[in-house]
């Protein structure tokens, strides 16, 4: 009989839910995995999703049965930022390094430092980048819904929306 069982992993007020078999528990078959830093290749934002110069290297690669999608650390540029987008399921956001911005729709921007944590609930239309002087580095976190997906894109953050 296979069981299965979630596991939640916290780090830095997230929770990562996965899905385990409990019948492999014991099983002499289970290994580590160690993902090495430099393992999987950076890839540059696309300019579909993003404006400016935006570098994601991704954490892990989701194996098959994680709710979360695999996290990504996100480096934007000074003056790079998303596009205007809501994610179903919520999106957390670790703040790495550097200064960024972060703004719902219908409100200021709001500066975010390292060591903030941002969350985002489902349906949020937001952006985040960094400040026009400063880069900002984060890490991702989003859950996948039952179609699939994680998020959902939008329009561009314009000029003026972006300096005011």
């Amino acid at each position: 009989m296979l069981t299965r069982r979630k596991t939640f992993f916290v780090a830095g007020g997230v929770t990562i839910c996965t899905n385990f078999d409990a019948s492999l528990a014991h099983s002499k078959e289970l290994i580590m995995d160690i993902k090495r830093s430099g393992s999987q290749p950076s890839r540059k934002g696309s300019a579909e999703w993003f404006t400016g110069s935006v570098r994601i290297d991704p954490l892990f690669p989701g194996p098959g049965n994680q709710l979360a999608w695999g996290p990504g650390s996100v480096t934007f540029e000074p003056g790079a930022r998303t596009a205007w987008h809501t994610h179903p399921l919520g999106q957390t956001l670790l703040i790495t390094s550097g200064v960024g911005w972060v703004q719902r729709e219908g409100e200021a921007i709001e500066e975010v430092r390292a060591g903030d944590v941002v969350w985002f609930p489902p349906g949020l239309k937001h952006w985040h980048g960094a400040t026009p002087t400063t880069a900002m580095t984060h890490i991702a976190v989003q859950e996948i819904d039952r179609r699939q997906r994680n998020v959902d894109w939008m329009e561009k953050v314009s000029e003026d929306q972006y300096r005011n």
